[in-house]
């Protein structure tokens, strides 16, 4: 059975527990054993890190140790660990720690309008089972600009600007509203989406919040499969 480690806090508008129960759910609908934890210190235990198949951060603007931070970061990349998440609560996490923002691939800068904003998601299409078969549709909740890694592969988009502000001025932009990348032998997955619980009461947004989470999971079997060696990617060299 595969494992999956949920952790959720920090600012309660995003209604982590709310969001880390559903998504609690789908993974125990798909046969994880799933752990469900309120403290960063979860991260802490690295050999229990590495021998799980899935890390969910459900985290939004708080502060984390180096060495909470670590853990997560060389049980994804050298273990092949998983790390799926959504919204605030994985790319607006830890605004301080840019490792944080390395692995999982973007930063949220501005939701212009606020909350309550209608706005299409567009799917691309391409090769990723996460958008198989899933088309365009349209929600009502903020509308995250993000700040992007070049290296990741962008699933979905939405279009700027939908509400007037300094940002218009450079015209018409897509901006990424879900995308997959890798960290070392690691599976990342990220959506933007997810400013309230109810969000993923759209169908299209929830399979595709569901397919995500799952092929960020695959990628602890097929390191194991493939023998990989965990040291691949390490370095001595400075990096922060």
């Amino acid at each position: 059975m595969k494992k999956a480690l949920i952790v959720w806090g920090g600012w309660d508008g995003h209604e982590p527990q709310l969001v880390a129960e559903r998504f609690g759910g789908l993974l125990r609908a798909a046969d994880f054993e799933v752990e469900i934890s309120d403290t960063l210190d979860a991260f802490l235990d690295y050999d229990k890190l590495k021998d799980l198949d899935l890390i969910v951060p459900v985290w939004t603007m708080g502060t984390i140790t180096r060495e909470q931070c670590q853990g997560v970061v060389r049980a994804v990349g050298m273990y092949g660990v998983g790390l799926a998440g959504c919204h605030g609560g994985m790319c607006d996490s830890f605004r301080e720690d840019v490792e944080w923002q390395f692995m999982t691939g973007g930063q949220w800068i501005s939701h212009p309008g606020g909350d309550g904003v209608e706005y299409a998601v567009n799917i691309k299409r391409g090769s990723s089972p996460i958008t198989f078969g899933l088309h365009d549709f349209k929600v009502c909740t903020e509308q995250y600009y993000v700040h992007v890694d070049p290296a990741v592969e962008v699933l979905a988009t939405t279009r700027y600007p939908v509400v007037n502000y300094f940002h218009a001025s450079n015209g018409e932009v897509d901006v990424p509203v879900a995308w997959t990348k890798r960290w070392g032998h690691g599976r990342v997955f990220y959506c933007s989406l997810g400013h309230h619980n109810d969000v993923f009461d759209e169908p299209t947004a929830l399979e595709m919040m569901r397919r995500g989470l799952l092929w960020a999971a695959e990628g602890k079997q097929i390191a194991v499969e493939n023998h990989v060696d965990p040291e691949q990617y390490t370095s001595d060299r400075k990096m922060y």
